[in-house]
């Protein structure tokens, strides 16, 4: 059904649990993609032997590189792009399915709601603490009470776990290697998707996933991704979050418009006067 991609960078313990709990709590058979970044963990030699479908580099190459070479190895309609530190909860894929069965177009981002053990003032995020590590992880607890806690639709599917038709991900080009090794390249392929008529990004409440939060990214030097956007699409990220996607916390009430002409005019004055003084 679906083609998973997961970019790894030597985080074993984390890739196998991702993996193991796609095979326990999905209802549908799927492809599983590793991108593995060096790999000298043991990474690429227990690929091999779980015969998982995957890529290699020898070096770590950041995220956009990572999906993208995956990306050109997946065989299903639909691409999930999904971090090797989530564990993905009963349901998450059959919610998915529904939602996709509801349209009569392709021209869709989604995204799964995750649970996460700290709050940073996401308001698309369900807070629960099962564990911040391998060692902490409490799965007993987060089974019997993940799907607790009342979670609605919301506007702003651009974190992982997302998904889009494979059509979409090859028209757009996938995640924009000059954002390498990654921040801001979710927003980037979500202005891109806008640019190629989506407007359906949507978070599915019920479609659920526990998230670790970064163990990956806290070990590598970031880009200035704020700063490539708005060079790159002449408004600040904040603008697009909050006038094309609505991702303020509100539930989703159906696709979202083209933003209004004068805010939009008044934005990107804003964002002419903030690239003058960079």
């Amino acid at each position: 059904m679906f083609s998973i991609i997961i970019p790894t960078w030597n985080n074993l313990a984390f890739a196998k649990l991702c993996v193991d709990s796609i095979r326990k709590h999905s209802a549908y058979p799927h492809q599983v993609i590793l991108h593995i970044n060096d790999g000298s963990d043991g990474t690429l030699q227990w690929a091999k032997e779980q015969h998982i479908d995957h890529t290699h580099t020898a070096a770590n190459e950041g995220i956009c590189i990572a999906v993208n070479m995956a990306g050109g190895i997946a065989t299903q309609d639909y691409v999930v792009y999904m971090n090797d530190d989530m564990y993905v909860l009963p349901g998450w894929d059959t919610k998915i399915v529904e939602e996709i069965k509801k349209l009569d177009t392709d021209r869709f981002m989604f995204s799964s709601t995750m649970i996460e053990p700290t709050d940073h003032n996401n308001p698309n995020v369900i807070v629960k603490d099962c564990g911040s590590s391998i060692e902490t992880f409490n799965e007993t607890a987060l089974l019997k009470e993940y799907n607790t806690i009342e979670k609605k639709d919301w506007y702003g599917s651009t974190w992982p776990p997302t998904i889009v038709h494979r059509k979409y991900w090859h028209i757009t080009g996938g995640y924009s290697i000059e954002l390498s090794p990654g921040v801001s390249s979710d927003d980037d392929f979500a202005m891109k998707m806008w640019a190629a008529g989506c407007r359906i990004f949507k978070g599915i409440g019920d479609s659920r996933v526990y998230h670790f939060q970064s163990k990956s990214t806290l070990r590598v030097k970031k880009n200035n991704g704020r700063k490539q956007f708005l060079m790159k699409w002449g408004i600040n990220q904040s603008t697009f979050n909050k006038y094309y996607l609505h991702r303020t916390g509100e539930v989703y009430d159906g696709p979202v418009n083209e933003p209004d002409s004068s805010t939009m005019q008044r934005e990107r004055f804003r964002a002419w006067l903030k690239r003058k003084i960079m």
